[in-house]
């Protein structure tokens, strides 16, 4: 079945090499990660495999990539055929075998394609089943404190919209526009709370938020006031958690 992403490969490619994405986001998502050399590394809604061969470059030992977006996967496995680096790629649900396999789960803007809170909370428990005991699931959903119209995000190459007031679930326009680029797809918003119960629900322990920061290296490029308008209001959040040795009602 037709996904959303099937056709948007090398618009995602081409949107790592934005400021936002070189500067802010992607130094910010590693930092978080800390030092990857030797992890086992499963990259949840992997989409193109950027941030899959970025977490292998960095020397994670074993890196896979999973989604359901065969466009994505096919786009990913092409750039894996010709510039090998040892990753794996894989369609739709994430392969019995691999159960348990990982010391890391990165889920860069997975979550906030739930449509629904059961989705929601499927996608975290995919996070976990892929995880070892103690194992570490790091993502970006929507900000919960995202509000439409707060401030532009055009400098940064996208726009966000979405119909006030938000409520778990609701729609979330994102407008990729960038480099001559204009693409639409749309997210779901979800709450604190919301994110917070399916993670514990599947089984990780309270997660830590951490808002995105940009780089000296950005500052230095483009100036502190390019970035103040996303730093006062910026449109997604890290979420870092640990998946429990002992599930709570198991003890």
């Amino acid at each position: 079945m037709a996904n959303q992403f099937d056709t948007l490969p090398d618009t995602y490619d081409d949107f790592t090499t934005t400021p936002f994405r070189v500067f802010l986001e992607t130094p910010s998502v590693l930092g978080v990660l800390g030092d990857v050399r030797g992890a086992a590394v499963l990259d949840l809604g992997c989409g193109s495999g950027a941030y899959t061969r970025l977490v292998r470059q960095r020397g994670a030992a074993r890196v896979s990539g999973l989604d359901v977006s065969e466009g994505m996967i096919a786009h990913a496995r092409a750039r894996e055929a010709a510039h090998p680096l040892g990753v794996e790629y894989f369609l739709g649900d994430l392969p019995d075998r691999l159960a348990g396999a990982f010391d890391l789960v990165l889920g860069v803007y997975v979550l906030p394609y739930a449509a629904t809170r059961a989705e929601l909370g499927g996608l975290c428990a995919t996070a976990a089943r892929a995880l070892r005991p103690g194992g570490r699931f790091v993502t970006l959903p929507i900000h919960p404190c995202f509000r439409s119209g707060a401030v532009s995000y055009a400098p940064y190459g996208f726009r966000m919209t979405a119909v006030e007031p938000l409520a778990d679930g609701s729609p979330v326009s994102l407008n990729l526009r960038f480099n001559g680029r204009d693409h639409d797809i749309t997210a779901r918003y979800w709450s604190r709370a919301a994110l917070e119960d399916a993670l514990r629900e599947a089984g990780f322990t309270s997660p830590r938020f951490s808002d995105p920061v940009v780089s000296e290296e950005g500052i230095a490029e483009h100036g502190a006031a390019f970035w103040n308008d996303y730093l006062a209001h910026p449109h997604t959040v890290i979420i870092d958690c640990r998946k429990r040795s002992v599930r709570a009602d198991e003890r």
